[in-house]
């Protein structure tokens, strides 16, 4: 049997409450939380996403001593050092210093709104690195960590695979492949969003204080949630480095409209957030689309920002809404799956208005044919 004993990232982990609302106060909860297979501990907690994410224990316990030592992980080690050292030259160093300088102001939003991002903390972290609320949401499950005492070396083989399988999509592109990252996550001990978040948790940098599942009330508000069968509808982290203490919600949500009502809790949480900066990018263009009209008015009515690719809202909308956009790279053509939400306006737009960037970002990878906007309310 496995005892997660150890280990922070660059931060040592801090006791903190088990939860807080965005409000800071205390989410209401149910007498029996939901057994997400988290340790209480922090610092056994920060042990396993060290171990998820292929990077070595900080201080002398490690409870995967064996596990670390074996060719699989030692494997998996080499395989996600390369791909982060990779990532961090297409994309973590040449964003970081494009966002530091073109969003500024942006940045000091003290939330963030990432629709349609499944398990992607990475790129919002990476573009708005000092809020301290994160908000996302997919279709992606929130399924409980494994039960480490009773996973065979076989086991661990296979949930490493399937880890380094659907991020090695985001890690070199910037976006997820759906169909394959719930192919590879599922298909293994290690499902759902969460070992990917404490992947990505760990490799920025960051120490969790504390995992919890939670839902929203008819009123929008978080709740820590009793056990109940199935998986849980959301998550709760608290985490801790470069700017103190930090919450990061994801909810398995439907955007739709059918699913998605303005006055209903998942916008009602969004609104009291304030005025958050939004990201999104590889999204299927479905804010191009009449039914998911709510959460595309949601965006242009109560938000400070948006940096997105051309499949998020589309362009016209901003001019309906006298929002400012600046655009950045080049914006040629979409990929052919995706031929019916073609903007020849954007396209025109971009002739006179098109400002240079030095990497990829969403669908269209080549900085030569990467087009980025950034659009404020006027």
């Amino acid at each position: 049997m496995l005892l997660l004993t150890h280990c922070s990232t660059t931060s040592e982990p801090v006791e903190v409450p088990r939860a807080e609302a965005v409000d800071g106060s205390e989410p209401e909860t149910d007498p029996t939380p939901v057994n997400l297979n988290v340790p209480t501990d922090a610092v056994a907690l920060n042990d396993a996403a060290r171990f998820l994410a292929g990077m070595p224990p900080l201080g002398g316990q490690d409870s995967f001593r064996e596990l670390r030592a074996s060719p699989q992980w030692q494997s998996h080690a080499t395989r996600m050092n390369g791909l982060w050292h990779d990532f961090t030259l297409r994309h973590g160093q040449p964003v970081s210093t494009w966002a530091s300088t073109e969003i500024s102001d942006l940045r000091r939003a003290s939330a963030v709104f990432y629709p349609f991002s499944g398990p992607d903390f990475l790129f919002a972290q990476l573009f708005y690195p000092n809020a301290d609320t994160y908000l996302l949401c997919g279709l992606e499950p929130c399924d409980p960590l494994p039960d480490w005492g009773w996973l065979t070396p076989d086991d661990i083989a296979s949930g490493c695979d399937g880890l380094y399988n659907s991020l090695d999509n985001i890690l070199q592109f910037s976006y997820f492949i759906t169909k394959e990252m719930k192919s590879d996550l599922q298909s293994t001990r290690f499902r759902g969003v969460l070992p990917v978040f404490l992947v990505f948790l760990a490799r920025t940098g960051h120490a969790v204080d504390s995992i919890d599942a939670v839902k929203l009330d008819g009123d929008g508000n978080p709740v820590v949630i009793s056990k109940s069968n199935g998986t849980p509808p959301g998550l709760l982290i608290r985490y801790h480095g470069g700017g103190g203490s930090k919450r990061l919600y994801y909810f398995s949500q439907d955007l739709g409209d059918g699913a998605c009502k303005p006055d209903g809790p998942f916008l009602r949480f969004a609104t009291s957030l304030g005025k958050p900066a939004v990201l999104a990018k590889s999204a299927s263009y479905l804010m191009h689309e009449p039914y998911f009209s709510n959460v595309r008015n949601h965006v242009l009515t109560h938000c400070r920002g948006i940096v997105q690719d051309p499949s998020g809202i589309p362009y016209h909308a901003f001019g309906e809404h006298q929002w400012q956009v600046n655009l950045y790279g080049n914006y040629v053509h979409t990929l052919d799956i995706f031929q019916k939400y073609e903007q020849p306006d954007l396209y025109t737009a971009y002739q006179n208005f098109g400002m240079p960037i030095k990497f990829g970002i969403g669908y269209l990878t080549d900085p030569a044919t990467t087009s980025l906007m950034v659009a404020r309310p006027d």
